[in-house]
């Protein structure tokens, strides 16, 4: 019987052929059944500890999250499951949406050992506190293509470019990953000459309202104002629902690791199960 929150077997039999080859000359471990212990730890944002007896020693489901952080595991699953999602027509790259949120960090994040670890830890003061912030790219239907962790401080026009750098999902066959969407949908924080430049460089258009000031200095100047759909416009919201979706998972809805990269596992893990969600929601 599948619980809550498990990986149901259509999900399972996606990602089974994708993971590591376990280490010869130790005992293997049921995969799936560490995997589920994982994907709890991420629904209840509980201390490893905690993990129910049915998944095993918490030590062993840990060791594993932490070894498959570090060597990239989880970003790889997500990646060939974009690429399988893409080949078969799933995300529509059509129209993209971009924006960030907040997510306030436990003071258990806080003091991390500062010996060989990165400086910041993707953590910083904001006006709720210390936090962490996500910057995240969506497609037409809502998935997630790509993100970045930061410092709750730091603005979102900054991070647009390196968040639409990460875009970046592989062709079945050869050929260039896909890396543009027709058109970029932003809100006004994202309403700047570069990033209008940038975008135009890379030919892709976008719909950004301008800000009360930027108005107002144009027509001080006699400058024609940019054009902007409002209908179009309201496609934007896929994006908060996916910030909906993914802040259902209270390990990612509140930060509790002291590791950027550990909570970054998090994100992708969560980022992993929409799209396995939404594949096997696919008729």
């Amino acid at each position: 019987m599948v619980r809550r929150h498990e990986l149901s077997d259509q999900a399972w039999e996606r990602i089974e052929p994708l993971l590591p080859v376990s280490r010869i000359g130790r005992p293997v471990r049921d995969r799936r059944e560490i995997i589920n212990a994982i994907l709890w730890k991420l629904s209840t944002g509980a201390a490893w500890r905690d993990l129910p007896e049915r998944y095993g020693p918490w030590k062993t489901a840990y060791e594993r999250f932490r070894r498959w952080s570090a060597d990239g595991t989880w970003d790889r699953l997500l990646v060939q499951v974009q690429q399988h999602s893409d080949a078969v027509g799933i995300v529509d790259w059509s129209v993209a949406s971009v924006d960030s949120t907040i997510v306030r960090a436990h003071q258990h994040a806080a003091g991390a050992r500062k010996k060989g670890a990165p400086v910041g830890q993707a953590l910083g003061r904001s006006r709720g506190g210390l936090s962490t912030k996500i910057h995240l790219v969506v497609d037409g239907r809502g998935l997630p293509l790509a993100f970045t962790v930061t410092g709750g401080n730091i603005n979102d026009c900054t991070q647009l470019t390196q968040v639409m750098a990460c875009v970046r999902i592989p062709r079945p066959g050869p050929g260039r990953p896909r890396t543009r969407p027709g058109r970029l949908l932003a809100d006004k924080g994202y309403s700047s000459r570069a990033i209008r430049d940038y975008l135009r460089s890379r030919g892709i258009a976008c719909t950004i309202p301008e800000r009360d000031d930027q108005i107002a200095g144009r027509q001080r100047r006699n400058e024609k104002l940019c054009h902007f759909d409002r209908h179009l416009y309201r496609r934007r919201n896929v994006v908060e629902r996916c910030f909906n979706r993914l802040k259902q998972n209270k390990a990612l809805a509140t930060r509790y690791d002291k590791l950027a990269a550990h909570y970054q596992a998090i994100v992708t893990i969560a980022c992993l199960r929409l799209w396995l969600n939404d594949f096997a929601d696919t008729p």
